[in-house]
């Protein structure tokens, strides 16, 4: 008798007949296979895709690069319904590797062939003059780049997977996307903003007005509006500082809250060489001083509002404060930074 744990959904036998036909390479079965499990997907249960998830990932090597892209979606798919991410990971970004390269490759036989605009990779129109001109597999790896991007970013929203994300193979990615990017003049910015996001991150924080230091402790936080908002909250909000505290929800949409609130700035953020750290960039264009991450806060130069809440909807941030500064520890600090350029 087969018991309900044994039971296979509509989603997941497509799947197993998936692998098969990838496995035995046979191209027609595969492909009435590959829209079988499209169709199924859509009212696939959650244990379904739990299942689903780390199967069709171990595939990727296997699956041809026409349809390769659209896997790492659907796995990443799974991941934003429920699916253990831990074990998709690494076969993801091993691929995105692999997918980069061929884009680099792309781009210099671009150049070579003459140059111009390169296609737009988002807008799901292929020019079979594009594929004669750099050939099929580059031409592919460049098109399929937002499917990459959607698939890590779904990856990257989990701390556990950030964490476990080799530093050398990270290191790779960035440098894989900026050629990419230098080349083609598309930023791929989802992408590199989540392989920049900084998890248990020391921080030290200067209120340069008050003269008040404070060591805190940042994860998730996907740009710098975000961590501006957060700090706010934790410094204005907790009446260590006097400003504009953000409101709880303004707070709230920062941490794990749903949704979009307007906020108004209440700082102007520094490096200690004196250059402004932008809201529109990351927590990583932070400068690293004596081993730790270190932020000057002066009075906003002008009035600058945004819609608070996350770069990356799924992704939980979080900004704490470990402890404030005694007077000494905060002169040594302040006595290296230099007044905001």
């Amino acid at each position: 008798m087969i018991t309900g744990s044994q039971q296979q959904g509509p989603f997941v036998e497509a799947v197993a007949r998936f692998e098969a036909a990838v496995r035995e390479q046979e191209p027609e079965q595969a492909e009435r296979a590959f829209g079988e499990m499209g169709r199924a997907y859509r009212d696939a249960a959650p244990q379904e895709m739990a299942q689903a998830a780390p199967r069709l990932a171990a595939l990727l090597p296997e699956v041809p690069p026409g349809p390769r892209g659209t896997i790492a979606v659907l796995v990443g798919a799974c991941v934003e319904s429920g699916a253990d991410p831990r074990p998709c990971a690494p076969h993801i970004f091993v691929e995105l590797a692999e997918n980069l390269a061929a884009a680099g490759e792309f781009a210099e036989r671009w150049a070579e062939t003459g140059g111009g605009d390169f296609p737009d990779p988002e807008s799901g129109e292929v020019d079979p003059a594009v594929f004669e001109r750099v050939g099929p597999e580059a031409a592919l790896a460049w098109l399929s780049m937002p499917q990459w991007e959607m698939a890590c970013v779904a990856m990257l929203s989990d701390p556990a997977v950030r964490t476990a994300l080799d530093g050398s193979l990270r290191a790779r990615l960035l440098r894989g996307i900026r050629a990419v990017a230098e080349a083609s003049g598309h930023e791929f910015k989802c992408l590199t903003y989540a392989l920049l996001v900084l998890d248990d991150e020391p921080l030290v924080v200067l209120h340069r007005p008050t003269g008040t230091g404070y060591r805190m402790r940042m994860s998730g936080i996907g740009d710098n509006f975000q961590l501006h908002t957060l700090l706010a909250d934790v410094l204005v909000g907790g009446g260590h500082v006097p400003g504009r505290a953000p409101s709880p929800q303004e707070a709230a949409v920062c941490r794990d809250a749903p949704g979009q609130v307007h906020t108004v700035g209440s700082f102007n953020l520094v490096a200690p060489g004196g250059e402004w750290v932008w809201n529109e960039g990351t927590p990583t264009d932070i400068p690293v001083v004596d081993g730790v991450r270190l932020l000057v806060l002066d009075p906003p130069a002008y009035e600058r509002s945004w819609p608070s809440g996350r770069f990356f909807p799924r992704m939980t941030g979080d900004l704490v404060l470990e402890r404030v500064l005694d007077a000494a520890e905060t002169r040594y600090w302040l006595e290296g930074c230099e007044p905001p350029k």
